[in-house]
């Protein structure tokens, strides 16, 4: 029998759990961009230096490698291409490339929302600075202004009156591949953004692992969420309202099988609002926490379901405890000289740390998750304990960056 070949699109340490669930299954992992001294290309079998925003030449170098899957998990900005390849293939994907190009694309999804009676913001896309300023009079300011194709809040800005937009656009241009941004009214969120693992069987969606979204204020990006939160504690009706129009969503666009990151919230008007809803696994490690705080292995589901195999037992999650990803990070620029934690609650509450950057490496502001130190995985037996420890950080925790 031949041996399944996986080509995973991206290089960072997010792909690990699925190279390690590849080689419990015998499958061949191909890891793939342009970047060879990234981690993940340590762990596969194969590297293929190709950039992962160019479909053709993914295409292309998929076609001589015999793929049987494709894959681009967490990693943002190969969704596009993995969906592409996969349909020319005709490979396993959540769903077709237009659909994943409606989905990855914040303007083309708010279009969409809105052409089919989805809640959605105010919202148009420009790919300069002298249109975008002509529509002023048609948001309800404060507005967000966003790449249209950036994950992990890079480029974002709010910007509460017309005499900043045009920082904020050329901001958010900065930071796009296709040099494309949306401008969309500000929504006053009620309560947490709350963010979902979801994951789609033969187009029913079958799994929410809903969490809350913390950030930090005193960031100088303070729409990057700085740490995770499982179980989330949204009002049942409203997770109800989120799978429902979810489903929905899925139906229209034609979904098959396959796991979506999803942001959504519930605003000051009572209305529930989907952000976004992209055909792969979030960052930070979502799907891997989510390993241990629940009991259906995300990771290992799509994995099989990249190579065709049958995806297994998937049901809403049973909670474990209370869980989060803490996303560590500097308030300052400088040389990362090391972290400390107080050993008793290491010891109690700490399930596993992760550094990305050495002793004496320069690190940035918290700009996006791209500016992450690591992250630490926590547990507790209640929500209590857990919101006490995130609101008093430096009680245990000390992150020391020299500057």
């Amino acid at each position: 029998m031949k041996q399944k070949r996986l080509m995973l699109l991206g290089g960072l340490r997010y792909l690990l759990p699925v190279i390690e669930e590849a080689h419990k299954l015998g499958v061949h992992v191909i890891t793939a961009d342009y970047l060879p001294d990234n981690i993940a290309h340590k762990y596969s079998d194969e590297y293929c230096n190709v950039s992962i925003i160019d479909k053709e030449a993914v295409l292309k170098a998929a076609q001589e490698l015999q793929i049987d899957g494709i894959l681009s998990h967490a990693v943002d900005p190969g969704v596009i291409s993995a969906a592409y390849v996969a349909e020319e293939m005709g490979l396993p994907f959540q769903c077709s490339y237009e659909a994943a190009c409606i989905l990855q694309d914040k303007s083309r999804f708010r279009e969409f929302l809105t052409e089919n009676g989805f809640n959605c913001p105010h919202a148009r896309g420009y790919s300069n600075v002298e249109d975008a300023l002509k529509d002023i009079d048609f948001f309800t300011w404060p507005v967000i202004v966003k790449p249209v194709d950036s994950a992990g809040s890079k480029g974002v800005t709010k910007v509460e009156s017309p005499q900043d937009l045009s920082k904020a656009i050329e901001t958010a241009l900065s930071s796009s591949i296709s040099q494309k941004i949306i401008i969309e009214d500000f929504l006053e969120k009620d309560g947490f953004s709350v963010g979902s693992e979801s994951f789609v069987i033969n187009g029913q969606l079958v799994y929410n692992g809903f969490y809350d979204q913390y950030f930090d204020n005193e960031s100088i990006n303070p729409y990057t969420p700085s740490a995770e939160v499982w179980p989330s504690i949204m009002q049942v009706k409203y997770q109800k309202e989120v799978k429902s129009e979810l489903q929905r969503l899925f139906s229209l666009l034609h979904i098959t099988t396959g796991l979506f990151n999803v942001e959504c919230r519930v605003c000051k008007n009572g209305k529930v609002y989907l952000m976004e809803v992209s055909p792969r696994a979030g960052g930070n490690r979502l799907a891997e926490m989510l390993n241990y705080a629940a009991d259906v292995n995300l990771n290992a589901a799509e994995t099989r379901k990249a190579v065709g195999l049958p995806v297994g037992d998937i049901h809403e999650p049973n909670y474990k405890g209370h869980f989060a990803i803490l996303v560590l990070h500097s308030e300052k620029k400088g040389i990362f000289d090391g972290i400390s934690i107080n050993s008793d609650f290491r010891k109690n509450h700490i399930i596993e740390e992760e550094i990305r950057v050495s002793q004496g490496d320069n690190v940035d502001f918290f700009t996006g998750a791209n500016a992450a130190i690591g992250t630490l995985f926590l547990k507790f037996d209640t929500r209590k304990e857990l919101a006490e420890a995130l609101a008093n950080q430096k009680e245990w925790l000390e992150i020391r960056v020299n500057r």
